[in-house]
């Protein structure tokens, strides 16, 4: 059984999906402390706003309770600043092939009424996983496992709580992942290797990789399903 572990990210990129498409399991790793430094993805997501990449930022409570662990982390109540990302997105799609029939998922991802970063981040991804044709019955949560340890020996025992051999990890995982940890734990490791797609952008000159799904499928529609799940580097 391949499993793969990640963050609850804010409306992910294809590579996300690409391996929630490839997963036996997909573990949404919500039991560790909420990073805010770094290539932080759980709560912004860059996406192509009045014709440039930028980012995309869902505002979250302060205080050290609130960021202690992912799971009960939670977004500022503010219906405006909701609003005024909707807006955002709207304005900067509107011309897009595909803006009818994407931007009501958006709206109704963004009207989500819940604080809880983890329950609107999986409102988001579920959305946007049946918009692109994959299963979801297969997604779990390690807050709901009996598992611990930290960083490499934690994800070990998350793929053996989740039933699993195999981790599937991110083709960023080499410079900083310890196989043998893995190893250690009866876990073979499989690369993703996920390469991503270059399709049209509407107004931008040169492609821009790494945006939220969103993007993938303003611009292409029903096409995005067939950039997941095979393009291999």
């Amino acid at each position: 059984m391949l499993v793969a572990i990640h963050q609850p990210n804010f409306l992910p990129w294809l590579g996300y999906f690409d391996k929630i498409a490839r997963a036996d399991r997909f573990v949404i790793l919500d039991s560790v402390p909420l990073q805010l430094t770094g290539g932080n993805y759980t709560n912004r997501v860059k996406m192509i706003v009045s014709g440039k990449p930028a980012w995309i930022t869902m505002p979250l409570r302060r205080g050290h309770e609130a960021r202690n662990r992912i799971d009960q982390a939670e977004y500022v109540g503010d219906a405006g600043t909701r609003r005024k990302i909707v807006r955002s997105i709207a304005q900067s799609y509107a011309k897009a092939p595909f803006f009818s029939s994407v931007m009501p998922l958006v709206e109704r991802v963004m009207g989500r009424e819940t604080a809880s970063l983890v329950e609107f981040n999986l409102a988001g991804i579920y959305a946007v996983a049946e918009a692109l044709g994959l299963r979801t019955d297969h997604i779990v949560r390690s807050s709901a496992m009996a598992v611990e340890g930290h960083s490499n020996e934690l994800l070990a025992q998350i793929v053996r709580a989740a039933g699993g051999q195999t981790y599937l990890a991110g083709q960023g995982a080499g410079g900083y992942q310890d196989d043998s940890i893995f190893a250690a734990n009866g876990v073979t490791v499989s690369y993703q290797g996920y390469a991503h797609p270059v399709y049209r952008q509407g107004s931008v000159d040169e492609f821009v990789p790494g945006l939220s799904a969103i993007d993938a499928l303003m611009n292409c529609g029903p096409e995005a399903a067939s950039m997941i799940g095979s393009k291999r580097n």
